[in-house]
């Protein structure tokens, strides 16, 4: 888990984008899109168009972070495209994360054995 210092906005990106860009593409993005610094300290999660991958963008004031989650199962839940970025709290990013639907709390998917 990323360690999210108090205070730091969870930005989720509600377009979808070319998930073989660069670091500083995605910087680049958020700056131009979204039209927030990319160097704030906020962390910002990106979808790919197949819902299976997103990626964190984060600046910590040392340097870019770029963290990636591949889900073996099912897709990540995503609010609409409408919306460009919607602001969720840490709670609601771990939720994301796990690929439960961040609105209403619910397993999307579950292994049922190991393997």
């Amino acid at each position: 888990m990323i360690p999210i210092p108090s205070g730091v906005g969870l930005w989720i990106a509600t377009r979808h984008t070319d998930m073989r860009r660069s670091m500083q593409s995605f910087a680049l993005a958020v700056q131009e899109s979204l039209k927030r610094d990319p160097h704030a300290g906020d962390l910002y999660i990106i979808r790919g168009c197949r819902g299976d991958l997103v990626k964190i963008l984060w600046h910590d004031g040392l340097g870019m972070s770029l963290y990636a989650k591949r889900l073996d199962r099912g897709k990540f839940i995503w609010p609409s495209a409408s919306d460009g970025a919607v602001s969720i709290s840490a709670a609601q990013m771990a939720y994301v994360l796990e690929g439960i639907d961040w609105r209403n709390p619910q397993l999307s998917w579950r292994p049922q054995r190991p393997g």
